[in-house]
C-alpha cells in the first residue's frame, strides 16, 4: 500500500487547494493539512507555496509530484495484479464519459456489466470530451468514451461506432416539414449551440467550414453545456439545435421535438480512450471491450 501522505499529497497537488482535496478524499481540511505538514518535516523542505489565499508547487514539490504519481500507480497496480491472480474481478473503475454518451447510450451498458461483474464498483464522471480526455491523461480516470478522436499524444483511441447528428427544432419551427437541410440554409435561422469543448460542438463547426460556413456567422442565440437545457430551449421554438439523434427518441416519440437528417449527412465516430502507457487491469480491459461491442450493437 502506498504512504497515505503521498494520497493526500498527490490529491492537493493536482487540486490546488486543500479544500478540494479533501472533499475528494472525504477528509477534513485539517487532517489535510496535518498530512502535508509532517509529509514537509519528513522531507525537511516546504512542498508547496502558500499566499494570497493560493497554494502551489516549489521545486520540490514538483519532484515529489512525479514520483507519488509513480508509486501511486504502482501500488494500484500491485493491489489489482494480486486480486487477478486470485481470479477475482473487483475494484473501483473510473469511466468518464461525455453527455450524449453518459444519458443515452451508458446506463444500459453499465447495468448489464453490473450483473455480470457484480464486484466491480463503477463511478461515472460525465463532462464534455475534452475536460474527460484531460482527466484520463490525469489518471484521475481509467477509461473515457467520447464523442469524438483523441489529440492527445498521451491516449490511445479507439473508434467503436458511428453516431449520426441531425438538426432537431420545435413541431412549429419554420424548418420543420423540410426532407433535409443543408448548412448554408441554416444561416437563416437561430441557432442554439452546444458550448466549446463539447464534442458535438468540435463536429458540427468542423462540418460547417467543410460546407463554406463559417461557424461565427450562424445566428447563435446561446452556448449550453447542458443536453437536456438546449432541448428544453429549442422546444420553445427560439431555434434549431444540432444533436445526436439517439439523444432525442422520447422527444421524436412524444411529438415535443422533430429531427431532420443534414445534406450532406453528418456523422461522428463514437471513441472509447485511455492512458497510452499505462498497466491497464482486466477489469478496464474487460469493460473497455464489453464497452465497445455494446456501443457498436446499440447503434446498429
Amino acid at each position: 500500500m502506498a504512504d497515505r501522505r503521498l494520497q493526500v499529497f498527490h490529491a492537493v497537488a493536482r487540486h490546488l487547494s486543500f479544500t478540494k482535496a479533501a472533499e475528494a478524499l472525504f477528509m477534513t481540511q485539517p487532517a489535510v493539512t496535518f498530512q502535508i505538514k509532517q509529509l514537509e518535516e519528513q522531507f525537511n523542505t516546504r512542498l508547496f507555496e502558500r499566499g494570497h489565499g493560493r497554494i502551489s508547487l516549489t521545486p520540490a514539490g514538483e519532484l515529489v509530484l512525479g514520483y507519488a504519481e509513480k508509486i501511486l500507480d504502482l501500488s494500484s497496480e500491485m493491489e489489482t495484479r494480486l486480486a487477478e491472480m486470485t481470479g477475482q474481478m473487483r475494484g473501483l473503475l473510473m469511466i468518464g464519459a461525455s453527455t450524449t454518451i453518459a444519458e443515452f447510450m451508458l446506463p444500459r451498458i453499465l447495468g448489464e456489466f453490473n450483473s455480470l461483474y457484480p464486484q466491480v464498483r463503477a463511478r461515472l464522471t460525465v463532462a464534455n470530451s475534452e475536460s474527460i480526455e484531460t482527466r484520463i491523461a490525469e489518471h484521475t480516470l481509467d477509461v473515457g468514451l467520447i464523442e469524438s478522436q483523441t489529440k492527445l499524444p498521451n491516449l490511445l483511441s479507439e473508434a467503436c461506432c458511428d453516431d449520426e447528428l441531425q438538426v432537431i427544432c420545435a413541431p412549429d419551427y419554420p424548418l420543420n416539414g423540410m426532407g433535409s437541410v443543408a448548412p448554408k440554409t441554416l444561416l437563416d435561422y437561430e441557432f442554439i449551440s452546444r458550448e466549446p469543448g463539447s464534442g458535438t460542438r468540435e463536429v458540427t463547426d468542423a462540418y460547417f467550414r467543410e460546407a463554406g460556413v463559417a461557424p461565427e456567422k450562424l445566428k447563435t442565440l446561446m452556448e449550453l453545456g447542458s443536453l437536456e437545457a438546449l432541448k428544453g430551449v429549442v422546444g420553445t421554438g427560439l431555434g434549431f439545435a444540432i444533436v445526436s439523434r439517439a439523444s432525442v427518441g422520447k422527444e421524436l416519440q412524444l411529438g415535443s421535438l422533430v429531427a431532420i437528417p443534414l445534406a450532406p449527412r453528418l456523422t461522428r465516430r463514437l471513441s472509447v480512450v485511455c492512458p497510452k502507457e499505462r498497466f491497464r487491469s482486466r477489469v478496464v480491459a474487460t469493460f473497455m471491450e464489453f464497452a465497445k461491442r455494446r456501443l457498436r450493437e446499440l447503434a446498429a
